[in-house]
């Protein structure tokens, strides 16, 4: 057997240089190593990796014809794969390696605006112990997944946003009645993802104000759809009414008895973890009203000289400073005693007899309970509750720009944009 050794071998002429004939096979010794720094093409390499057999376990960048085992399960939170600048039959695959992408995801970043199955942005891989290969085919698509064969395997990055839904807040009741529960309260925080659907939110009305034939309640406020779980926060219940114990009302936060006396309204209802409101306070035959539940705290119960103060509301720091909100309604009283004061968080105040004379609203959009009325023989009137407030912070870079209802839009507060919704509309992930 000849040898021929040469430190280069270069066409005699043109650019070509062909290696033996059709049918020829030419073997690599074991231990050889082929160094590709161009490109290669016609090798079938294209739709399979080298795999290294370093295992990662932090973030790094993926080089193309290589394959990596990824263990997400000591990194303490996602890891991050760069992919490579995209050239047609690049390929790069990816194992996890510890059985924890569902609990730890990977995350796969294009290169510049490189795309992923269409999309000029990261992707997640949460599959417990999936392998995936992707070989990027054009501009066009970009990254594509193949041995896996499902594109789905790669999903789109999710972002966390915050909520806070308030419903609206009960009115106070007539005849020296209790004051109106605020509307339910609830915080939540959730994952959305780009192209997830569209969250749906509803406000809900606060109850009108009476001057006879009891009082209202508020209304449920919600947000649904969009791949998120559906927070409903339930309207406050309305004050009681005197000599009609049965009819103060539960709620988000409920009503303050009147001073007929009688059971006082119960708060978180239906019940919700963590609690979305709290009970109204008692009144005193036959001067003083209690006031109705906040957020926050139960509503005052009425001395015989004082009507119950609402309860107080809760704050919350969503819209970048602390406001407190849902706060209850004071309790009515008769002639010449003080009324109930209204809860911190737009509860209104309640009113002494006197004629034409209204108790106190709540609040508009913050869910306060209205204040409750003084003798009916004076033509006092209950406070109406306030209306309910839905708020959204979504991260500035994930914000889709997409929405209806016209809600006030706040951008750039410590790196979120706020969704200020106060009345119905909807938000498009």
């Amino acid at each position: 057997m000849s040898e021929v050794k040469v430190n280069k071998i270069s066409p005699r002429s043109g650019t070509t240089v062909t290696l033996g004939d059709s049918g020829d096979t030419f073997t690599i010794p074991s231990g050889a190593t082929i160094n590709n720094q161009g490109t290669a093409t016609n090798f079938g390499a294209t739709g399979s990796a080298s795999w290294t057999t370093t295992v990662k376990t932090g973030d790094f960048t993926a080089v193309a014809g290589e394959g990596y085992f990824v263990d997400t399960s000591s990194a303490g939170g996602a890891v991050t794969a760069s992919l490579p600048a995209g050239t047609a039959g690049a390929v790069v695959a990816f194992k996890d390696y510890g059985d924890s992408f569902d609990t730890n995801k990977l995350i796969i970043a294009p290169n510049g605006s490189d795309k992923i199955g269409g999309t000029a942005a990261s992707k997640q891989v949460t599959t417990e112990g999936i392998a995936i290969t992707l070989i990027f085919i054009d501009s066009t698509k970009g990254w594509l997944v193949t041995d896996d064969g499902l594109q789905t395997s790669v999903g789109a990055l999710s972002y966390s946003a915050d909520f806070l839904v308030i419903a609206g807040g009960g009115s106070g009741g007539e005849t020296i009645g209790g004051g109106g529960g605020a509307g339910g309260y609830r915080e939540s925080t959730q994952n959305l993802i780009p192209g997830g659907g569209t969250i749906t939110v509803t406000i809900g009305d606060g109850g009108a104000g009476v001057s006879s034939g009891g009082g209202n309640s508020g209304v449920d406020s919600s947000i649904s759809g969009g791949g998120i779980t559906t927070i409903t926060s339930t309207g406050g219940g309305h004050g009681g009414v005197a000599n009609s114990p049965g009819t103060v009302e539960d709620g988000g936060s409920g009503g303050g008895a009147s001073y007929g006396g009688g059971p006082v309204g119960q708060g978180n209802t239906p019940s919700t973890t963590p609690s979305q409101g709290n009970n109204g306070g008692s009144g005193v035959f036959n001067d003083t009203g209690g006031g109705g539940g906040g957020a926050g705290a139960v509503g005052g119960d009425a001395s015989a000289t004082v009507g119950g103060a609402g309860g107080a509301g809760t704050a919350s720091s969503i819209t970048g400073s602390s406001v407190t909100r849902a706060g209850g309604g004071g309790g009515g009283v008769r002639s010449g005693y003080p009324a109930g004061s209204g809860g911190t968080g737009g509860g209104g105040a309640g009113v002494n007899t006197g004629s034409g004379t209204a108790a106190v609203s709540g609040t508009a959009n913050t869910g306060g309970g209205g204040g409750g009325a003084g003798y009916v023989s004076a033509s006092s009137t209950s406070g109406a509750g306030g209306k309910g407030v839905v708020i959204i912070s979504v991260p500035d870079a994930s914000y889709s720009g997409s929405t209806t209802g016209s809600p006030t839009i706040a951008t750039g507060v410590s790196g979120k944009t706020i969704l200020t919704f106060t009345g119905t509309g909807s938000y498009t992930a």
